[in-house]
């Protein structure tokens, strides 16, 4: 498999969950404003959408959307736990998960990016934002993870942004379970291998 990634993106999720899954893969790293690979090839050939992650499937399918993918992952590897099973009421709360963090958590993010966006429009979104990691932090009371004590793919999700939450200055001091759960995930070795490989400093 090929992951189709920018350093430091929402593409770090799925790298996070090929680590965790123990499964072979190939790092291919993207230039989202330009649209290419590093060899000069169009990036919007192979996925005419132009953003990361893209997932190449050894038959040449190309699998984008990050929780679609990060699934995919998880399912290749069963024994591993890093989601539960098809038809369970566990998987649907994953789903519930993985959907508010794209949909919620994750869109709030996107504009924060935007280089033409004003100070004031940014700070509307990082309240925003803020809000639904207040949410997060009272649902991780008491839990080591988001599903409970075991580590999934929705955890990669969430570290991802709380990275991007790192680099905007975010306060999280009246989040006490957020930063422990956040220091918990970053301590694990295969996050710590993912942000090696993308070339980012280590997350505390």
């Amino acid at each position: 498999m090929k992951l189709y990634y920018s350093p430091g993106a929402c593409s770090l999720s799925p790298h996070i969950a090929l680590l965790e899954a123990g499964l072979p893969y190939e790092l291919v790293k993207v230039d989202i404003r330009a649209k290419k690979l590093e060899n000069g090839e169009d990036y919007l050939k192979l996925n005419p959408k132009g953003q990361v992650p893209a997932l190449g499937l050894d038959s040449g399918e190309i699998v984008t959307e990050g929780p679609v993918i990060v699934q995919m992952i998880a399912d290749k590897a069963a024994a591993k736990a890093l989601a539960p099973a098809h038809g369970s009421a566990e998987r649907y709360k994953l789903l519930e998960w993985l959907n508010f963090l794209t949909s919620e958590v994750h869109k709030s993010f996107g504009p924060m990016f935007a280089p033409a966006l004003n100070d004031e429009a940014k700070a509307f979104f990082k309240d925003r934002v803020m809000g639904k990691l207040k949410y997060i932090d009272s649902q991780l009371a008491g839990r080591d993870y988001l599903m409970g004590k075991q580590f999934t793919v929705a955890d990669g999700y969430l570290f991802t942004m709380l990275t991007w939450a790192d680099r905007m200055k975010f306060d999280f001091s009246a989040m006490p379970n957020l930063a422990a759960y956040k220091a918990r995930v970053a301590a694990r070795p295969q996050v710590q291998e993912a942000l090696k490989k993308e070339g980012l400093a280590q997350a505390a």
